[in-house]
């Protein structure tokens, strides 16, 4: 399945509360992508938290753009990628 990195810009500061209410929150999203097909593997949120990186599976970017949706997520550019590791030669 390829794999994206998903450029989010926010207005206000991101807040996910690191408790039961924020782990709920997650959950939905992450049962929404799953209707679709499309998984959250994790995100790099910004110091001002106002700009996240997320790197996501899915089968399409169009897959993306219609759980953001959903989601009622930001999405400003998404990019296919592949991974490099230092770590590959070892």
């Amino acid at each position: 399945m390829p794999r994206y990195l998903i450029e989010r810009d926010f207005a206000d500061d991101l807040a996910i509360p690191p408790s039961a209410e924020g782990a709920q929150a997650c959950a939905r999203i992450v049962a929404v992508n799953g209707e679709s097909g499309v998984t959250w593997l994790h995100s790099y949120v910004s110091a001002d938290r106002r700009k996240t990186f997320c790197i996501y599976d899915a089968p399409t970017p169009e897959a993306i753009r219609h759980v953001a949706r959903r989601n009622g997520l930001p999405v400003m550019h998404i990019t296919e990628i592949t991974v490099l590791s230092p770590y590959f030669h070892y």
